[in-house]
Formats: C-alpha cells, structure tokens, sequence
C-alpha cells in the first residue's frame, strides 16, 4: 500500500494533518466527482457528460492503488488487492455501470488512504515521547552560564536542571539532589528520588529541587531516542501470523481472480446463461473475496500494541515475540535483582585464626573492587562506610561461576562460593554448620582464604522485593502455569527466597552458561519458556530463552540489545501486566481474522447467488475492513 507521509515519518518528520494527505486528497476529489456525476443523473444532464464524472472520479480515486497493484505485477510478478479491484471496477465500466464502478474505486480509496493514515499516525505516536524533551539546556562553559540547543550536548558538557524543567539528555547527578518523574522512559507512575552519583534519562521531569548534570549520552543516542529506534525498528518487524497472512494473500488473490473469471465464463458457456448477470456477478465476487480486511488485520493490531507498550515503558523489539509472550506457559526467574531487591547487604563478617573483621574486609574489599559480581557491591560499599584500608589486589583474576583470586602482600587469595574451597581440597567441615544456617535464612556465604586454608567468612543477603509474593501469584492468575527460580546462588539461599515468593521449582547453583543450558531444557520439556532478568549475566539464557525479559533495562545497554522484551522500570509488578497485554492483543488478532473470514464468506456467497449488488458489496466490504482498523486500535487504549 502507497503511504506518501511514510518518509515523511521514517525522517522523523512530523505527519501532515488529514487534509494535506494527497491520498487523502485524491479519494475526497474522487467522492466530489462521484456525488457530481449522481446528483447530474438525478437533474437529467447530458448522459455523456454523467458518464465523464463518474469517469474521473474512476481516474483519479484509483491512482493510488492501481499503480502500486501495476508497479507489483510488473515488477515481483504478483497478483495483488489492488489489481482485484481494478479488475472490478474496470468490468463494471465495460458493462456500462459507471456509477457502481466509480463507487467501488471510490470507497476503497478512501478506505486505503484511512488505513495507511492511520497506521502511519500510530507508527508515530511513540515519536511524540520526543516532544517532552526540552528543546534548549543551561550549560556551564568557562564559569558562565549559556543556553545551547539540546543536540549541542556532547558528552561530559555539565548542565543545570531547574525544579519543574524536563531533562534535555541523559546523565549523571553531580551535584543536587529531587525526584524525577520517569514516566516517560520507565512507565512509572511515582517520581523516583536521585542524588549525587545517580543516572537520569532525556525527558524526564524534575521535581522541586536543582539539579547539576553531566551529560553521558547525546540526544542522538540517549535512552529515549534509542527506544524510540528501537519501537519503530519492532513495529517494521512481522509476527508469525502476519507473515502466513501475507503468505497467504499472495497465493489468494491470483485464485479469486481466475474463479472469476471461471464464474463469469462457465455459466454462460455450457449452461447458456446470461453474460452480463454473471460477469456482474463475478465481479461482485471479486469484490467480495477481496482480502482487504484480512490483511490489515494482523499488523494494525500488532503497530498499536508495540507504541502502546513503548509508551508505557516496555520495549517489544517485534510482534513475534509479543505473540510468543501470548502463549508463553512456563516463565523462569533469575534471583538476584529480579526476584530479590538487586542491592544485597553485608549481615555477618566472621574471621578465623587471629584476624580481625578489618583485616579480613580489606581483602576482600580489595579483591571484589576487581569484581562485575552483583554481590560485591555489598561489600565494597560496608568496606567504604567502615573506612577499611584497602591494599590493592596484583595478578587478579575472575573464575566465572566460582569467585576470584588475586595476589595481597605476595600470597595468592582465594574469595568465592565453599564449592571452590572444597574442590581446592580445604577443610572447613568445623563451620559447615554455620554455613547452613545462614544460607536456610537467605544468606550467601563467601569464603575467604589460601588453597591452604580459610581467613574467614563473610554474609551477604539480598532481600526479597516485597511484592515478588504477590507477582508470582499474579502471574499464575494471568495462566502461567509453573514458575521456576534459576540462580547461580546455593540451594539452600534459594529455597529460602523462593519458600517466601512461592515459586514451584528452584534450580541452584548455575553458571551463566549452565542457565542457558537449562532453559533449553525446559524448553524441550515445556514448550514455550520465557525467561527474566536483568541482562547482564543471564544475558545467555535471555538470548536462548523463547522469549528473553530483561527488567530494569533503561540503564543498561546489554539488556536492551538481548532482550525480546524490556520493562525499563525495575519494577517486577509489571511483569503480569505484560503477560495480560500480550494475550489481549493476540486475542483480538484472533477477532480480527474471524470477523474478516465470516464477512468474506458471506459476501462470497451473496455474490455466487446473485444477492448482493455490486454497491452492497463494496460498502459491506469496506465497513469490514474500517471495523478491523477499528478493533486493532483498541491496542492504543491498554
């Protein structure tokens, strides 16, 4: 279908208003002319003169369409709508019903031009995010004050943000601290508190207080501008159902025009039939079994859901996987930051054979700074407020799915989970118990020590979000079936957090590449199987997973290129919401089809029989399609 304002928008070039359509233009002009040429027969004009009317309202309504279906024969060799109609309306002209003729090309001008507008008007919606971006920033140069273009910003600049002003770019807090409003970026309804150190996103709305940023990313490549890329990237993208469709529609059309043709002939030949009632009514049926409806029915649902969703602060990158997300039985979880808060805390610091609590912390410290482990934070930050003396660790080096080493003071350290003590042949069975009880209560137990023996041990506990319970229970109300916890935590932590979030099956223990591992295994097992986390190191298993969640991907770049999907706030509760907007819209996908398959057989059978005229079933066909249009954007308001 044609779309003149499509570059337009793909320059991201704001829509021209209806009337400066010009396929809008043209069907208006055609429907002039069609109401000129009537209201001409009515006053009894000179019959050719009627017949000119009608003739250009034929001319111009089709030139849209009837190009684009030449442009597509002559060029990939298909048989498309548009040639069905222009085979249509051109038959009904040789048999003298002009008016029938110039109502077809009419009607589905403008039903043409009302679907291309539309969808391009929803394609474009998620552009209007980029409006609440301050055109202008207040940047610090040379001591002064000055006020640049946003895209001026280069990276590093330092700019201000008064109370109440949006933020021009991405950034980081250095001096100041208010709430922002992340609703635009994040979906999420309550303003978030940010201090010094803290990340803020382009467009977002600061609160009361002042704030002094330093820009980290460009307005051409800040997270707003990449998920509006990414949003359109998604909505260009075909689900499964649509590319069958289409499939479908190709090999469809050539069949209606040769059982036209087969109508038209037959019944006259060997029956001896009227000619003209039935080439009349094979061109009804052409009209009739056109799949206009059909279609259109698949990606207007698909284009609304995804600008939908993006502005609700959850990026689909495709209609695949939303529909994939529909029939999504079984969901796992990863633990750390999705299920439990992310921010684990030091709770138990116990040395062994003289050392104190400070000595022990500070080689720690020093070896997790080292560290990307999501559990080192907690440690490096108690170190901090407890002023430890840190004494940098040389030849450092990470043992995936264990620890890490490094060397401190000429002796090789070893700090990570008790499997590495055991398969280094240390003995600690004196403290195995002690181990056990915290970990039943939550804790991650980390050893500290030589392959000779242990230094110590230190508790770290990351809590439970406090609606992880309520989540997990939404989420079998919304028809998930099982629930699993994949963690690279020991078993008995993992039971404790999923004990209290009430999740059915917990797997312990594994690297990134054994959670990969697992969920093409329960894959197997269950069939479709998403997977959540927070895309850094279940990155893997997000990338395998039938469909790969990543939650709190607005600052972090690997989570929105993994994932299938993305919830930019770190807020596990949207989880449900996702899954209920998956399956509402392939639900109305489904009424979509079946609205078009029964109006087309109806008209089909009218047609054979002689029922319906040629204007019945122009009109009873485009309705159908404008009420697919209609029920596809019932996605907007979700």
């Amino acid at each position: 279908m044609a779309c003149p304002s499509c570059d337009m928008v793909a320059n991201g070039q704001p829509m021209p208003p209806p009337w400066r359509n010009l396929q809008v233009i043209t069907s208006a002009l055609s429907g002039l002319l069609l109401a000129t040429g009537f209201l001409g027969s009515m006053l009894g004009i000179y019959p050719l003169l009627e017949t000119s009317f009608y003739l250009l309202s034929v001319f111009i309504g089709g030139w849209y369409f009837i190009k684009e279906g030449l442009e597509t024969l002559l060029e990939e060799y298909q048989i498309g709508i548009e040639i069905l109609m222009a085979v249509a309306a051109l038959t009904a002209g040789l048999l003298g019903q002009w008016t029938e003729a110039a109502m077809l090309v009419f009607l589905y001008s403008i039903s043409e031009a009302a679907e291309g507008y539309t969808e391009e008007r929803t394609r474009n919606a998620i552009r209007a995010l980029m409006e609440l971006a301050p055109k202008t920033a207040l940047v610090i140069r040379n001591n002064r004050e000055i006020t640049l273009p946003a895209e001026a910003l280069q990276v590093d600049d330092v700019f201000i943000v008064k109370p109440g002003e949006a933020v021009a770019t991405d950034g980081e807090i250095i001096e100041g601290h208010s709430s922002l409003n992340q609703a635009p970026v994040t979906g999420e309804s309550v303003p978030v508190e940010k201090q010094t150190g803290d990340t803020v996103f382009a467009a977002t709305l600061n609160g009361e207080g002042a704030l002094t940023i330093r820009v980290t990313r460009t307005t051409a490549n800040n997270t707003l501008a990449r998920i509006i890329k990414m949003v359109e990237e998604a909505q260009s993208s075909k689900g499964k159902s649509q590319r069958f469709i289409e499939r479908f529609g190709r090999r469809y059309s050539p069949v209606v025009l040769l059982a036209g043709v087969l109508l038209a002939v037959i019944p006259p030949v060997f029956f001896a039939q009227q000619w003209q009632e039935w080439v009349m009514r094979a061109t009804v049926f052409i009209v009739a079994a056109a799949p206009c409806a059909l279609v259109i029915s698949i990606p207007i649902t698909l284009v609304a859901a995804i600008g939908t969703a993006g502005r609700n602060g959850i990026l689909i990158k495709g209609g695949v996987h939303l529909e994939n997300l529909a029939k999504v039985r079984v969901i796992t979880l990863d633990k750390t930051g999705t299920l439990t808060v992310g921010k684990p805390l030091l709770s138990k610091i116990i040395p062994f054979h003289g050392l104190t609590e400070s000595q022990l912390l500070s080689m720690a410290v020093a070896l997790e700074s080292r560290s990307q482990h999501p559990l080192a934070g907690a440690i490096i930050n108690y170190g901090t407020d407890e002023n430890i003396e840190v004494i940098p660790a040389d030849d450092f080096q990470s043992l995936t799915g264990a620890g890490a080493r490094g060397k401190i003071r000429n002796e090789i350290i070893y700090i990570g989970k008790p499997d590495l003590f055991t398969d280094m042949g240390v003995d600690f069975s004196s403290i195995k118990d002690q181990i056990n009880e915290l970990q039943q209560s939550g804790n991650t137990v980390i050893l500290l020590g030589t392959d000779q023996q242990l230094y110590g041990l230190i508790a770290v506990i990351d809590p439970l979000r406090p609606d992880a319970a309520a989540t997990v229970n939404a989420l079998r109300q919304a028809g998930i079936k099982k629930i699993i916890m994949l963690t690279g935590d020991n078993q008995l932590a993992a039971n404790a957090i999923a004990a209290s979030a009430g999740i059915d099956e917990v797997f312990a223990e594994l690297s990134p590449e054994d959670k990969k591992r697992k969920i093409e295994a329960l894959d197997q097992q269950y069939g479709r199987v998403a997977m959540v986390g927070d895309g850094v190191n279940d990155a893997p298993a997000l990338a395998v997973a039938h469909v790969g969640i990543a939650m709190g991907a607005a600052g972090t770049d690997v989570a929105l290129e993994t994932a299938d999907v993305a919830l930019m706030a770190d807020d596990l509760s949207r989880l449900p919401y996702l899954i209920h907007f998956s399956r509402r819209n392939w639900s109305i996908i489904q009424q979509n089809l079946m609205l078009s398959v029964l109006v087309i057989g109806a008209l089909v059978i009218g047609a054979v029989m002689g029922i319906f005229s040629l204007p019945v079933a122009v009109i009873a066909h485009e309705i159908s399609e404008f009420l697919v249009i209609a029920s596809g954007l019932r996605m907007l308001k979700t």
